[in-house]
């Protein structure tokens, strides 16, 4: 808890791990939808929600290796689609465990998912300087105005 006797959220990275279905271009049924879009009506209500969305087949993508000062495109699709995400969630939680629990809940059945907490500013320690915390929250603003002009 803080200060102010309110417990603070710590944010979590939900990565859905990919299938063959995936990568072979599959798309869920209008009842799969409807089931995920339930969950994450749940998610955005209770307040734990703070981004999602599902990515199409690797085929639609690429990779870049850096490796010095050169930089090398490798084009999708991608081998080993288990290693890949399909999809992912930014969740607010607690902790690791509340977010597993809120997890748990997800309607994907046979897939696995893997919850990773994202950093804070605290985490950097000194090296995150004032200027720096300053910048980052100019870029989150900014990151805001250009959401809400792609929705419009």
């Amino acid at each position: 808890m803080n200060a102010s006797g309110q417990t603070h959220l710590k944010r979590f990275a939900v990565f859905v791990k990919s299938n063959a279905d995936v990568e072979a271009g599959v798309l869920p049924t209008e009842q799969d939808l409807e089931a995920m879009t339930r969950f994450n009506d749940e998610l955005v209500e209770s307040g734990a929600m703070l981004a999602g969305e599902g990515f199409l087949a690797s085929a639609n993508g690429a990779r870049l290796h850096y490796r010095g000062g050169d930089v090398e495109v490798e084009n999708g699709p991608f081998p080993d689609p288990e290693s890949l995400v399909a999809g992912y969630w930014i969740i607010q939680a607690a902790s690791l465990d509340e977010a597993i629990g809120l997890m748990k809940r997800a309607p994907l059945g046979g897939a696995t998912v893997e919850i990773r907490q994202i950093a804070d500013a605290a985490d950097f320690g000194e090296e995150f300087t004032t200027e720096l915390r300053e910048r980052e929250d100019r870029q989150r603003l900014k990151m805001e105005e250009n959401a809400r002009r792609r929705a419009a």
